[in-house]
């Protein structure tokens, strides 16, 4: 377990502060920190190492909340085990209570989320600010190691190795919770359409072709049903996340951690956090795996295609004015272009479909992180951490524009879905039964070249009389399984 060390071999021989800045050593040297900042030197050098994305991880505060939390559940652990003092874990746990309900503190938080390390920087910049908040709260200035140190209080019986992961899982799992209820609402929103448009008859179509018809009702409750079977997908695959491998240290073995330890930060966490959180059977086996973070991001990639997919059947749907389906109108949102006056484009599917493919690309990106580690750790969890909140910040936003701006502000024409199904020459199937294949396939042929309908030349051939096929073409016959439509067939 690792104890308290004197910091007087830090103190000494270090250069004579500029205004406003403190100095701070490590093991490459001295280094200028501002005096107030709350972080510190091992802060400072990630800052300086990874100018890339320019967003820090501050910006993922539901995982700086997560990552606190662990801290907080180590110190609780490591007090009752009798390795950390009274003083300083109540000192440890007053600086994460702080952290966890002041927003302020956010922008101390100041690392690039890419970085390289394997997550070393987050997890320095972690330790930093609980130390230097707490010294603050004591009535310390920041950098006064000696009361309370990042790495040897903070940060004891711990590594980066296992406590980025296990907040990488914590803080997704909370990020989730949004995406959940946007999907919510917006299946709420198809299941309404669905009862507005229950009765209103249309094409069915299969491969761009007109196929058998349906109602556009069935149209949005299968949009609906999507979304819910997605939930459904989403809220089976978090439950992996909340096995962890806090404990296990360096590379799972528990280096620096009593036998009791790994069992007891586990139950503190559960405590804190509310969740049913459990410790990896295997450590050594979950500290180098990151498989959870692969099946999370395939979940939100096939959720991402399949609002893709629902956002261009919107655009396919409501083409025109003129010269398109134009079965639905979208909500007019703003002018669609600068040359052609009038004009109002399908804007929003359109920036869900784009969304979409930028989640499909974190896919890509996760997949080759998850590819990329070596031996008893992968060190690019950073990339994978940023791929996921990045993807689901994005889709809750894309889903609750697509739920308030495009989806509940539908309308149906109602009269160009008519027109459209008594020209469609799909519902010759419904007479196969009776009629059978090669007399409906002549049939079909007929009514394209000849630009006429199916039941005007099934009369005039005088296949079935009028009362029989009014019977066979009922909407309700058309559009969902029926015994009765098969029985008039045959009799």
């Amino acid at each position: 377990m690792t104890t308290s060390a004197s910091r007087s071999d830090v103190a000494a021989d270090m250069m004579p502060p500029l205004d406003g800045f403190r100095v701070e050593k490590d093991l490459l040297g001295e280094a200028c920190i501002p005096k107030n900042a709350l972080w510190g030197v091992h802060t400072s050098r990630a800052a300086e190492n990874f100018p890339i994305s320019g967003e820090p991880v501050g910006a993922f505060s539901d995982f700086i909340r997560a990552f606190v939390t662990v801290k907080q559940a180590a110190a609780r652990t490591n007090r009752a085990l009798g390795y950390l003092d009274e003083d300083r874990a109540s000192l440890i746990e007053a600086a994460c209570r702080a952290l966890l309900t002041r927003d302020d503190y956010c922008n101390h938080f100041i690392v690039d989320v890419m970085q390289g390390g394997a997550g070393t920087s987050t997890n320095m910049n972690v330790n930093e600010v609980i130390a230097n908040v707490a010294l603050e709260l004591a009535g310390q200035k920041p950098g006064d190691y000696q009361i309370l140190h990042p790495n040897d209080h903070v940060n004891m019986a711990q590594s980066t190795n296992d406590v980025y992961p296990t907040a990488l899982r914590l803080g997704l799992l909370t990020a989730t919770a949004p995406l959940l209820e946007a999907l919510e609402e917006l299946a709420r929103a198809f299941g309404k359409k669905a009862d507005e448009f229950s009765d209103i008859l249309k094409v069915g179509r299969t491969q761009l072709r007109d196929a058998v018809p349906m109602t556009l009702g069935q149209e949005f409750r299968a949009f609906q049903h999507a979304m819910e079977t997605e939930i459904r997908h989403i809220r089976s695959q978090c439950e992996a996340f909340l096995t962890v491998n806090l404990g296990g240290t360096a590379i799972g073995t528990g280096l620096n951690t009593d036998p009791r330890y790994a069992d007891a930060v586990i139950r503190e966490l559960g405590k804190l956090t509310g969740l049913a959180v459990t410790g990896a059977a295997d450590r050594i086996e979950a500290t180098s795996d990151v498989g959870a973070f692969v099946l999370f991001s395939g979940v939100l990639k096939r959720l991402a295609l399949k609002l893709s997919k629902i956002s261009s059947d919107l655009r396919l749907l409501s083409s025109g004015p003129r010269a398109g389906i134009g079965e639905i109108t979208l909500p007019s949102v703003q002018a669609g272009s600068s040359i052609m006056p009038g004009k109002v484009n399908p804007v929003i599917p359109e920036a869900v479909n784009q969304v979409a493919y930028l989640v499909a690309g974190y896919d890509v990106t996760l997949s080759m992180c998850a590819d990329g580690g070596q031996f008893q750790l992968n060190p690019f969890e950073p990339m994978i951490g940023y791929c996921l909140f990045s993807s689901l910040k994005t889709l809750t936003a894309a889903i609750s524009l697509l739920t308030t701006k495009c989806v509940s502000g539908i309308a149906a024409d109602a009269e160009q879905c008519r027109f459209l199904f008594e020209r469609n020459i799909g519902i010759v199937t419904a007479l196969v039964p009776l009629l059978g294949y090669d007399t409906c396939s002549r049939i079909a042929r007929r009514a394209l070249a000849e630009n006429r309908s199916v039941p005007e030349l099934v009369l005039q051939e005088k296949l079935v009389t009028q009362d029989v096929l009014a019977g066979l073409l009922r909407p309700e016959f058309l559009t969902r399984p029926n015994v009765g439509q098969v029985e008039a067939a045959f009799r």
